[in-house]
């Protein structure tokens, strides 16, 4: 059964409530202080680079002698336009940069093109408890990512487990669509959720098939009279998608984190249907990643660490030994410099990488690769 009407009845009940919550009358409280409006635009810049350096496999120059790839590079390069109209009206631009890979350009450059570009209503004067609740509409975060990574924190060293390993189209960081997101009363927890392309921000939407995507956040024990048990979360997050018409490209992902004052943590469990057409069989695919970054100061000031693990299986049809694995180890040492204040971070990472195919049938074109990179980080 297709719930590509679910979709479109969800984003028909948004779409009409926001305009009737827009227009809605509060009626100012005694001492009431109006919220303020001031128009406001700010700028920042987010700068992600590194030195990488290939221990293996090894590789052949154009006289044919063997080498280690090696490179400085900028994987990430971001101006951030954000502003208001008023209190209830924001938006965002962000250009984002990547390498040029079309022979029939300027090969080779980097280019800019848009990472994120929309507007958002903020709906808090009329949520009451539940703050944090906003519509957004243009090419903008998706539900998961963006969450995880505040979380992480380390994508300026590689995506993250989920937008990393996939087959059919992996998991995209931002997307082109519509969105709603609420937080819960007393901090307990979140939900996002919209319907997007379906390709991802650097793609053109291909066919009239769209995305929908939900993620729902729980702290259970938001209010507990021990601080240390607050930082416990429980995440699900699906995204429903169709490659073509009853033909299924779906993520299902489970989440557990623990933030503590000395450690943050996190477990993923991710499981994928792809069906190309629809006259062919499903490809199911599962993995999972692992990770904890130990702080030996405090969070985000001095010395931190960087220990993950993953495992992905990218089509779990056959059963035993053959089934095709693949298996990164990532582990690093960071320094976060001491800042005087603000949001602004700038950090160093020195950091290993493994990656290993176990029962993969051409062993040249999977061999096991090693990684010895710098990676640094800039976010103002």
């Amino acid at each position: 059964m297709s719930i590509r009407p679910l979709k479109l009845l969800v984003m028909s009940i948004w779409l009409a409530a926001v305009p009737a919550l827009c227009a809605a009358q509060v009626t100012p409280a005694s001492g009431y202080t109006p919220p303020d409006d001031t128009q406001a635009i700010r700028l920042g810049a987010t700068l992600f680079y590194d030195y990488t350096f290939m221990s293996a496999p090894t590789a052949k120059d154009a006289d044919g002698n063997e080498i280690h790839t090696n490179s400085f590079n900028v994987s990430r390069a971001y101006i951030n336009v954000t502003g208001n109209i008023s209190h209830v009206i924001g938006f965002r631009i962000t250009p984002d940069i990547v390498r040029d890979a079309d022979p029939g350009s300027l090969q080779g450059n980097l280019v800019y093109r848009i990472k994120y570009a929309y507007a958002q209503i903020n709906m808090d004067d009329w949520t009451g408890d539940w703050k944090g609740t906003w519509a957004r509409v243009g090419i903008q975060q998706t539900p998961y990512i963006d969450f995880m990574e505040g979380i992480y924190r380390y994508r300026f060293q590689g995506t993250i487990f989920v937008e990393r390993e996939q087959i059919g189209g992996n998991l995209t960081s931002s997307d082109a669509g519509a969105s709603f997101h609420t937080g819960l009363p007393n901090n307990y927890g979140e939900v996002h959720f919209g319907v997007y392309n379906g390709e991802g921000y650097s793609k053109n939407e291909v066919n009239n098939q769209k995305a929908f995507q939900i993620r729902a956040t729980v702290r259970p024990l938001a209010t507990n009279s021990m601080v240390v048990a607050r930082g416990l979360r429980f995440t699900v997050f699906w995204d429903n998608d169709n490659y073509v018409q009853n033909a299924n490209r779906d993520r299902f992902v489970f989440n557990t984190t623990y933030e503590h004052k000395y450690f943050n943590l996190g477990y993923d469990y991710l499981n994928g249907k792809d069906q190309t057409s629809g006259t062919t069989a499903n490809t199911d695919s599962k993995g999972w990643s692992f990770w904890i970054t130990p702080f030996f100061h405090e969070k985000g000031n001095g010395l931190e660490a960087l220990l993950r693990v993953d495992r992905f299986t990218p089509d779990n049809t056959t059963s035993g030994k053959t089934n095709q694995d693949k298996q990164r180890v990532i582990g690093g040492v960071a320094y976060w410099f001491p800042h005087p204040g603000g949001s602004a971070t700038a950090a160093l990472l020195l950091d290993y990488e493994q990656l290993k195919f176990d029962q993969f049938p051409d062993a040249a074109a999977n061999a096991t690769q090693k990684r010895l990179a710098v990676h640094g980080l800039i976010n103002f």
